[in-house]
């Protein structure tokens, strides 16, 4: 059997990786194809890469009779546009995160992902990391028992200005449709959602430019509200130094803490509704625990990235479950849209209806914004 033809658009810093583990033989029954983007820089760049086609045009990559799938690796707008046009030319699709920059769009990509019965993926590579991966075999064994509470800190997403700088399209409204949310922070949104289910309401606050000269959010606080009456907690910036990355659940059978690659676990003697309805000599006793701590070997950046596409080659050639289904991407972007509404508006907001065409009307506003402080 032939390996599956795979062609990339956009071979910035994730297409050239993606590229390179293609072109390396990193993915078993794939090779590199095609590379499409529109700037020459990068097209002489890939030039290394003997016997793969090169186009700076998007209708003859797509066109081309060999190709059997696409990455889409280009700034955010055009994850679902041209993921479409993938679609559509039935060619099976993985795009990087996030899905799009607001959910209107991406809906239509999963109705014509859904409709074609083509592979569809999403670059959701924390998902394949085995820490998050532990503490999503425990929820569903019920281990933690009822949800209560979700903390998370998620600052170590440091980012000077230099950064910044480094591309034209960054951290703006316009090329980029936001900031921490939409190019750091998806993995967690993704995860959040992926291990505790989308909550009931959010409530955000951001600050927009905090100390650094950009027009965008990198620096949030969000509440969470959840359908049981668990709560929850993110918060999310790029300019805490040092970071942090701490995920801390409470549920009625214990509390868990990831920090720092490590796992550990407080596992109550017995259910604290269990522990309650009982009557207790001392009227401040509480529930007894046993400390358990997971020993649990990470996956190195760029392994889990492989793990995706390998899992997206072996979906369409094996019919194999994928770890990250395309469809699944617009989740985590409800979780950022409906935040950015939520801080723009000053208001609580309902994920189950986050009102699209209002986000989209605000998120003008913030572009509108942008382009007459660039001219004065």
């Amino acid at each position: 059997m032939k390996p599956i033809h795979i062609g990339i658009v956009g071979i910035g810093n994730m297409g050239s990786f993606h590229a390179e583990s293609l072109f390396t033989g990193k993915i078993h029954n794939a090779c590199l194809h095609s590379v499409m983007d529109i700037d020459q820089s990068r097209l002489d760049w890939a030039k290394k890469f003997e016997g793969v086609f090169t186009h700076n045009d998007f209708d003859t990559f797509i066109q081309d009779s060999e190709l059997d799938a696409v990455i889409v690796a280009t700034p955010h707008y055009f994850h679902p546009t041209l993921g479409l046009e993938v679609i559509q030319h039935k060619k099976h699709l993985l795009i990087e995160k996030p899905a799009g920059v607001f959910t209107k769009n991406v809906r239509i990509l999963n109705r014509a992902a859904e409709q074609s019965q083509k592979v569809f993926s999403i670059m959701m590579n924390q998902r394949t990391n085995p820490l998050y991966q532990k503490i999503k075999e425990m929820i569903e064994n019920n281990e933690l028992g009822e949800l209560r509470r979700i903390n998370w800190i998620v600052t170590n997403w440091y980012r000077s200005t230099t950064y910044y700088r480094s591309g034209g399209w960054r951290a703006t409204w316009e090329k980029e449709g936001g900031g921490v949310l939409l190019n750091q922070a998806p993995h967690q949104l993704d995860l959040l959602q992926w291990l505790f289910g989308m909550p009931k309401t959010i409530t955000a606050f951001m600050n927009f430019g905090a100390h650094r000269h950009i027009t965008v959010e990198n620096d949030v606080t969000v509440f969470l509200s959840y359908h049981n009456g668990a709560t929850g907690v993110f918060v999310t910036s790029t300019f805490d130094a040092p970071g942090t990355n701490r995920l801390e659940v409470i549920g009625s059978r214990g509390k868990l803490i990831a920090e720092q690659g490590n796992l550990t676990f407080y596992r109550l003697d017995m259910d604290e509704r269990e522990f309650d309805s009982l009557h207790h000599e001392n009227a401040f006793a509480a529930p007894p625990f046993k400390k358990e701590v997971f020993e649990i070997k990470e996956n190195p950046w760029g392994i889990q990235h492989q793990i995706i596409l390998q899992n997206f080659v072996d979906a369409i050639r094996e019919n194999k479950r994928l770890l990250a289904p395309g469809v699944e991407g617009i989740h985590g972007l409800t979780l950022s849209n409906a935040m950015h509404l939520s801080s723009f508006l000053q208001k609580t907001i309902e994920c189950e209806h986050l009102d699209e065409e209002l986000f989209i009307r605000e998120l003008d506003k913030r572009i509108a914004m942008e382009k007459t402080h660039e001219n004065t």
